[in-house]
């Protein structure tokens, strides 16, 4: 080749998803991967990709073989949950460089239903091995870890708990307006700030909500394009960074990998975070979203409370971000990063726009879920607590 193609998402799905009691792991990643392929108008034998993760000990072959699919092409990338924005930006350069033409990236957990079953338990370690062993008998949990940083953020930048409540109850707000929500009923402040305690500043509210479900995405070279039946979303630029696995190795509690992450994605692109019309970004809990948003540069360092204040952040708003209702509202089965994209392009490719999309059982999806006249997007996927960063910037001619 003399010249990198140019690379789109041309098929988007999810899988069923919410409470999912009577299927497997497996058969919601073949669920969303035919449905995803057939939303991009192709057939099994077009692809030649594999993304996956988090299913199967040699995953992504056991997925692969399971769905009857033998490619030459994959990737199984564990980075948290970032992975699928970064397994995304791998697959993007293979295409561009034309080692595959049609990638599959998919997803799928019933982490809820297991959990129910007695099946698993809640990861709230991340393990003893490696030098996570060494914060873990203090109380350094997941969710510790991120409380950490909150108060950080709170104590240099005067950020408030009302504020980081705004973005749960924008999240709400958001899924009210989506069938496939697993909690649609509209929430306040006050409820958020009531709620029993999990980490200190986050009460229950300010968590992700643990859901089953999967999805898929399908990425394609631009000579494929014309072979699809859907609108294609461009993928104009994409970036990846790690930062950190020990708490005492982060320079800076307040900043997260997106901020190299999206500097890189938005120069790649040669698009400014001003021209973005909204945002999917990974929000397992409220200060999560916040710090990305700065991170972005949506707006500045230490001004993520009052930029997400007055509604901006709810469909209608200035700056709609996660339209779905997001991790804290929708949906999230143990990792969300490739929610993030398939919701960004089925933003961008108009979906919802006139009652055109509906959920998996045929239920119209209201016009108020689209954000008018989309034309640029962020996909932003962080892995960990802040430990990993993949992102993209996606658009439609």
């Amino acid at each position: 080749m003399t010249k990198p193609r140019r690379v789109a998402i041309v098929g988007a799905a999810l899988s069923d998803t919410g409470r999912v009691d009577h299927r497997t792991n497996y058969f919601l990643h073949a669920q969303a991967t035919k449905r995803a392929i057939e939303d991009a108008g192709l057939t099994k034998a077009d692809v030649d990709g594999l993304a996956s993760n988090g299913l199967g000990t040699l995953n992504p072959i056991e997925v692969g073989e399971y769905m009857g699919l033998k490619p030459t092409w994959i990737d199984s990338t564990q980075v948290g949950g970032s992975t699928w924005e970064v397994m995304a930006c791998h697959a993007v350069d293979a295409i561009a460089m034309g080692h595959a033409d049609v990638v599959v990236l998919v997803y799928g957990s019933t982490t809820r239903a297991d959990l129910k079953r007695g099946q698993r338990r809640a990861n709230l370690s991340y393990g003893m091995n490696g030098p996570v062993q060494f914060e873990v008998p203090y109380g350094h949990t997941l969710i510790a870890k991120y409380a950490m940083s909150t108060r950080r953020h709170m104590h240099e930048y005067g950020t408030t708990i009302e504020q980081l409540a705004e973005v749960a109850v924008s999240a709400r707000y958001n899924a009210g307006f989506n069938p496939d929500a697993y909690y649609r009923d509209p929430i306040t402040v006050d409820e958020v700030l009531s709620g029993r305690m999990i980490a200190d500043p986050f009460t229950k509210l300010q968590c992700c909500i643990r859901s089953d479900g999967g999805c898929a995405i399908v990425l394609a070279a631009e000579d494929r394009v014309p072979d699809c039946r859907t609108k294609p979303v461009w993928v104009l630029g994409h970036g990846e960074h790690v930062s950190h696995t020990t708490m005492s190795e982060w320079r800076d509690m307040t900043t997260g990998p997106a901020a190299i992450s999206g500097r890189h994605a938005f120069e790649r692109a040669g698009v400014r975070p001003d021209e973005v019309d909204f945002a999917c970004l990974y929000d397992a809990f409220t200060f999560m979203e916040l710090c990305t948003i700065e991170d972005l540069g949506f707006c500045a360092k230490g001004e993520g409370g009052a930029f997400v204040g007055d509604g901006r952040i709810r469909l209608g708003g200035d700056f709609p971000v996660n339209p779905d209702g997001g991790g804290l509202s929708a949906c999230h089965p143990g990792m969300r990063g490739l929610f993030l994209m398939v919701e960004a392009t089925r933003q961008l490719r108009a979906d919802y726009e006139g009652g055109k999309g509906h959920t998996h059982d045929g239920v119209p999806i209201p016009a108020e879920r689209q954000v008018p006249g989309a034309r640029i997007g962020v996909a932003s996927g962080t892995g960990g607590w802040f430990c990993s960063s993949g992102t993209l910037v996606l658009g439609v001619d």
